[in-house]
């Protein structure tokens, strides 16, 4: 399945502004897995949805530059975690409707993001994130944009937890088996180079 950008428009955030500690310290995003970075390979999937894509990022601007209409970066040198690069998403965003995706899941496909879309036409007004099992993935999101205040003050009041803020502003989920290969997290150097894995 293909998507199709004539509905639901939407600003997109790729989230690449992380430590990189499960990667000894190297920028995640800019990691290759097949040949590309990871960032190169949400950036295929998601450019034909949008005139509106977003990197946050905290080095290397000029490498991520290419990727995107817009980069966003913390408001602090100090990494706080991914609120942080969602809470700049929500600031630059141009649309009413911000999807947000980590670079490190590079098999997620358009089924799951058209899933996400259509889940939130029909509830507009709240946070839809994947869940699987027992697990929600509040990194792979939309969000209403109109949100922003709230998450704003969740933010100021102490929370850092995605997952807790969008449950609290009543997120719903979109369910896929707990076993899912498309969330796969290549969040480490094993990870994104198996050892069977004769394709690099």
């Amino acid at each position: 399945m293909s998507l199709d950008s004539s509905r639901l428009p939407c600003s997109i955030l790729l989230l690449a502004g992380g430590r990189g500690q499960r990667m000894g310290g190297q920028d995640k995003g800019l990691v290759k897995w097949r040949g590309q970075p990871l960032i190169a390979h949400l950036q295929r999937l998601t450019r034909p949805l949008t005139d509106d894509l977003i990197i946050s990022c905290n080095r290397n601007h000029d490498r991520y530059a290419p990727y995107a209409d817009q980069l966003v970066s913390d408001d602090s040198p100090d990494f706080l975690g991914p609120l942080a690069g969602i809470r700049a998403g929500l600031a630059a965003a141009r649309h009413s409707r911000l999807l947000v995706l980590p670079c490190d899941v590079p098999t997620i496909d358009a089924d799951l993001l058209n899933a996400l879309r259509d889940t939130l036409e029909r509830n507009p007004l709240w946070p839809v994130m994947v869940r699987h099992g027992e697990f929600w993935e509040p990194l792979i999101c939309i969000i209403p944009t109109y949100l922003r205040a709230e998450i704003e003050q969740a933010w100021h009041a102490g929370e850092r937890s995605p997952r807790q803020i969008f449950l609290q502003l009543g997120g719903i989920g979109v369910e896929c088996a707990a076993d899912d290969p498309r969330l796969a997290n290549l969040n480490t150097p094993e990870l994104l180079h198996p050892r069977s894995d004769v394709s690099e």
